[in-house]
């Protein structure tokens, strides 16, 4: 018995060793800034990725700020001037935060912030209301090509990635660009309203924030942009329909300026930890995300590229 309870007191002073180490290594109040509305694409990783860190045991706790307009440069240029030095601060941002930087040339940019991860790439879907006339992907662009301004497509913000994805389909199937009527919203609660009142014609987005209403039955996804398909969406890939392109967003998180060495690695290893959590990975599967994730100065060249690549595109459909 003596044995029996000298192993438990030494088990008992690991564990608590541990769990001392854990804390003071944990963050405390991760605040996060989804430059987004509430219930978009930056919001949904905000949140997601704030339970994780959590679960992770890498932080005490999360709150979350959203702060939309200008592709997402709004909330970061709060987020730069209003988090300097602050380790627990973290700003999720993307694809479309890079064609904001490109198209509006804010003071403030991706530059005055620090580089962590780049977590996982959503290509979009392209779907239509369950009782649209347009039954396949097919029906949509015959119809689409024959007469371009009946068809009313609706997507993010001007110079998104839907709205670049869309673009890059009309001159896929020799549809002029001026000729496109895209429709661009704020956010993903509104367009969903507009195409089930039958304003829109199709709507494009990640599979994420259209998830409950394909789910529900309310949308028909007709085709996805990613390059093959995806798991339980019975859609052709718009490859697959003919038309050689991709249409997709990642996304990513920044932390504050003025970071020390330690604290950016501190804070990367508290992401790397939280991407691999059961909570995490249940939310990429369930949102149909694509893991690829990537940081530090990777992170850093990759976002450099993204900006030569996307202002190229932009200038070619007539974007900028």
């Amino acid at each position: 018995m003596q044995i029996s309870i000298q192993k438990f007191v030494r088990s008992a002073a690991v564990v608590t060793a541990f769990a001392t180490m854990v804390s003071a290594h944990a963050l405390e109040t991760v605040r996060f800034m989804a430059p987004g509305s509430p219930g978009g694409g930056y919001d949904q990783t905000a949140r997601t990725l704030g339970k994780a860190l959590q679960e992770a045991g890498v932080a005490k706790s999360a709150m979350y700020d959203n702060k939309n307009g200008a592709g997402g440069t709004i909330g970061l240029a709060q987020f730069a001037n209003g988090s300097k030095g602050d380790v627990n601060a973290l700003c999720v941002m993307g694809a479309i935060m890079v064609t904001g930087i490109v198209q509006n040339k804010p003071q403030i940019t991706l530059a005055n912030v620090t580089p962590i991860a780049r977590l996982y790439t959503e290509y979009n879907v392209i779907a239509v209301r369950k009782d649209s006339p347009h039954k396949t992907f097919a029906d949509l662009m015959a119809d689409f090509k024959k007469n371009p301004s009946s068809v009313k497509w609706g997507g993010g913000s001007k110079g998104s990635v839907d709205h670049i994805g869309t673009a890059e389909l009309a001159a896929a199937a020799g549809v002029p660009i001026a000729r496109l009527n895209y429709i661009p919203f704020g956010g993903g609660g509104e367009v969903v309203s507009a195409t089930l009142g039958g304003h829109i014609s199709a709507i494009t987005g990640g599979y994420a924030e259209l998830s409950k209403y394909i789910e529900g039955g309310q949308f028909r996804v007709i085709a996805v942009g990613s390059p093959t398909r995806m798991p339980g969406v019975d859609a052709p890939t718009l490859k697959e329909a003919g038309y050689d392109i991709q249409i997709g967003n990642w996304r990513g998180v920044y932390g504050a300026a003025n970071l020390t060495p330690a604290q950016r690695k501190e804070l990367t290893d508290a992401v790397l930890a939280a991407t691999k959590t059961k909570g995490w990975q249940e939310a990429v599967k369930a949102n149909a995300w694509s893991p690829s994730v990537i940081t530090g100065d990777d992170f850093a060249k990759f976002v450099d590229e993204e900006h030569t690549r996307l202002r190229a595109v932009m200038t070619t459909v007539g974007l900028i």
